[in-house]
Parts: structure tokens; C-alpha cells; sequence
């Protein structure tokens, strides 16, 4: 399965009554989760929680809005609402009434009250419309996923590259090991001169001597730092909701550089060379990370 991008756009047109069509917009960008933000016309409730469920069953992740516009034509295009208009007008006449005053409501002013004039939207339920709207839906999400892989391609051929590079980075490193710790054989050789020489006491002694040896191996985290390259590999290729994932990998591995950098630092010769490959490596693990935020 391919990774998908969390960006796209998707548009569906369809005929929902005789004199009546619909227009399915979704937009996606990328978010930590699924944010769903829905403009639907007035009097659709039902219709609305139906489509949210079937976005969450097709979209893992990623900011999506969806909107829903209905175009009707001739005299059914826009139906009065009885029930809300005589409930205005009675209120109103009863308020004139109370408190003598003389005037007729307007009708200028109740038609631009929301829900007055009801579109075509509001006869999807008894049309029996509501499948004609998911199955644009679906048809859309269809669309805009064949966008988000298309996009995702282009991601993963990007964060394999940097991690290829990433792993010739390790390899050099490697590579210099053995020189960086002769480098800090000499520097506690040359520390425990200068203790002897100042006669401090044997404590003292082990524990420079414990810390030296601590800080003189890189080893394991080079080996952690491929492991986690491989790891990586392996969640691209296997795809789907792969963004968070991935997101934490480079994390462990920006660990590890920053790490691997603590430890070679103030060593002259080829510890300058493994830090100059530590930064290289931190600055890869970060424009990978500025990828895999567009990841679901």
C-alpha cells in the first residue's frame, strides 16, 4: 500500500432532481489528526452526519473541507418554509398587539431570515436524494486519494533518498571509529598525567577515568541510528497511515545525531570529520521531517 500525502482536491458534480444538480467540493491539508470542517446548505442535518461518517471511514488523517452546493432551476428552486414564516408573523402581531403598536411585518425582513426560503436542499429526504450526494462522495474521495498517492510518490522518493544518504553518512562514520577512539585514548592518557602529576586521589582517578571511556565509543549509537534508517525503509514500504511513524523515527534518529555530535566533540582530527557527517546527518533527518508532516 502507498503512502498518501495529506494535500488534495477533489470536485464531483451530479443531478440530484429533475431541475436540480449538486456540487461536491474536499479539500485536504495536512493536520495531526482528522479535522473535519463541512458548509452545507440549510435544512440538510441528516444528510451531513452521514457524509462525515463516511469521510472518517475513508480518511485516516488531515484537515478536510467539504462543501456542498445545490443549483436548482424554475419556480421549485426555492420553497417557502410555512411553518417558520406564519410563526414570525404570528409573534410579530402578538408583540404589536401587547404593546399597541401599529405595523404588518416584513416580508423583505422574514425572507432573509435563515431557513425561510428553503432551497432544493431541502427536499434530498424526500426525494430520496441522499444516496445521489454519498455516492458523489464517494466518488470524490476516490479522486482526491488518487491525488494524495500521487503526491505520496513523489514524498517517499524524497525521504529514500535522504535516507540513503543518511546511511552513507553512518557508514563513513563508522569508517573513522576506530581513529576518534584512539583520539580519546590520548586525551585520557593525557588527563591522567596531569592527574597523577597533581597527586589526586584514586576516586578521582576512576571516575575520569569511567567518564572518558563512556564518552570514547560511538558504536552503539551508529548502530541504532541504521537501525532505525531501516525501520523507516520498512514503514514506506509498507504505506498506509504511515505519517506518525515515520515522524517518530526521526526523531530517534535526530536523538542519535545529536548524541553521536556530544561525543565527538573537542576531539581534533577525525572527530572534526564526524562532526561535519553529524551535522550533515541532522540536517537530512530534518528535511525528512518537513516531508513527513504531509504524510497520513
Amino acid at each position: 500500500m502507498a503512502i498518501r500525502s495529506m494535500t488534495g482536491f477533489a470536485q464531483f458534480k451530479g443531478q440530484l432532481l429533475p431541475d436540480a444538480t449538486f456540487t461536491l467540493a474536499v479539500k485536504s491539508v495536512n493536520h495531526r489528526f482528522l479535522d473535519l470542517h463541512l458548509r452545507m446548505p440549510p435544512q440538510t442535518d441528516a444528510l451531513e452526519i452521514k457524509l462525515r461518517r463516511l469521510l472518517k471511514e475513508k480518511v485516516a488523517r488531515g484537515h478536510i473541507e467539504l462543501t456542498l452546493t445545490i443549483d436548482g432551476a424554475g419556480p421549485a428552486a426555492l420553497v417557502l418554509n410555512h411553518e417558520l414564516v406564519s410563526g414570525y408573523v404570528k409573534a410579530f402581531r402578538q408583540a404589536a398587539q401587547q404593546f399597541g403598536i401599529a405595523g404588518e411585518p416584513d416580508l423583505n425582513a422574514v425572507f432573509r431570515m435563515p431557513g425561510a426560503l428553503i432551497g432544493s436542499a431541502s427536499q434530498i429526504d424526500e426525494a430520496g436524494s441522499e444516496a445521489c450526494v454519498l455516492e458523489g462522495l464517494a466518488k470524490a474521495i476516490a479522486q482526491l486519494d488518487r491525488m494524495r498517492i500521487e503526491e505520496g510518490s513523489g514524498i517517499e522518493r524524497e525521504l529514500r533518498e535522504r535516507m540513503e544518504r543518511l546511511g552513507s553518512a553512518a557508514a563513513e562514520v563508522e569508517k573513522r571509529r576506530s581513529a576518534v577512539s584512539r583520539a580519546y585514548l590520548d586525551k585520557m592518557q593525557s588527563r591522567m598525567r596531569e592527574l597523577i602529576g597533581g597527586h589526586a586521589d584514586q576516586d578521582r582517578l576512576l571516575q575520569e577515568a569511567a567518564l572518558l571511556a563512556e564518552r570514547s565509543d560511538i558504536q552503539e549509537e551508529i548502530v541504532r541510528l541504521n537501525a532505525h534508517v531501516q525501520h523507516f525503509l520498512g514503514v514506506l514500504e509498507t504505506g498506509g497511515e504511515a505519517g506518525k511513524k515515520l515522524d517518530f523515527l526521526l526523531q530517534e534518529m535526530n536523538r542519535e545525531a545529536n548524541t553521536l555530535l556530544s561525543k565527538t566533540s573537542g576531539v581534533t582530527g577525525e572527530g572534526l570529520r564526524i562532526t561535519e557527517l553529524g551535522l550533515a546527518m541532522k540536517a537530512e533527518i530534518e528535511k525528512a521531517r518537513e516531508q513527513v508532516q504531509n504524510v497520513e
